[in-house]
């Protein structure tokens, strides 16, 4: 049972690992995608030209590499359980975010809303496994964590 569920984290994790490292091997397109969709909000949008001009990039170019950093960290917290609570928040937030600016199928229509509909339905039952992992939190091998009740091992 321990080597199933570590298993089953690496794998699960598996999507986000791959997802993060792609855009961060290709930066350029995924900072192009993220500033044709994603709006900042006015609250935030007061602080970016102060970052651009500390890095020298364009915001777009930073939130690729946070995206790729946050995708790849919070997925690895889970794989090694380590902080796999922590990781599946930040996963959970970072897949709303995703599905929010780039699978809005409710403002499409025909074959472009049917397969941003299949995306968000993807990424729903990524959320749904996160909180899983949430609900579960650091599991430890060796450790029963919900034993059988008293009463069952008579």
């Amino acid at each position: 049972m321990n080597a199933i569920l570590v298993l089953g984290r690496i794998l699960f994790v598996l999507v986000f690992i791959l997802s993060g490292a792609q855009k961060l091997m290709d930066i350029p397109a995924t900072a192009s995608t993220i500033g044709s969709k994603v709006v900042l909000p006015d609250v935030l949008t007061a602080y970016t030209p102060q970052l651009e001009a500390a890095t020298g990039m364009t915001t777009p170019t930073l939130m690729a590499i946070l995206a790729g950093v946050v995708e790849i960290g919070a997925a690895l917290m889970i794989a090694a359980n380590i902080g796999a609570r922590a990781g599946a928040v930040l996963l959970i937030l970072f897949t709303m975010a995703a599905t929010w600016y780039f699978h809005s199928f409710w403002t499409m229509s025909g074959p472009e809303r049917d397969a941003n509909m299949i995306q968000a339905l993807k990424n729903l039952s990524l959320i749904g496994g996160l909180l899983v992992i949430f609900a579960i939190g650091r599991w430890r091998p060796g450790i029963d964590r919900y034993p059988e009740p008293a009463i069952e091992r008579l």
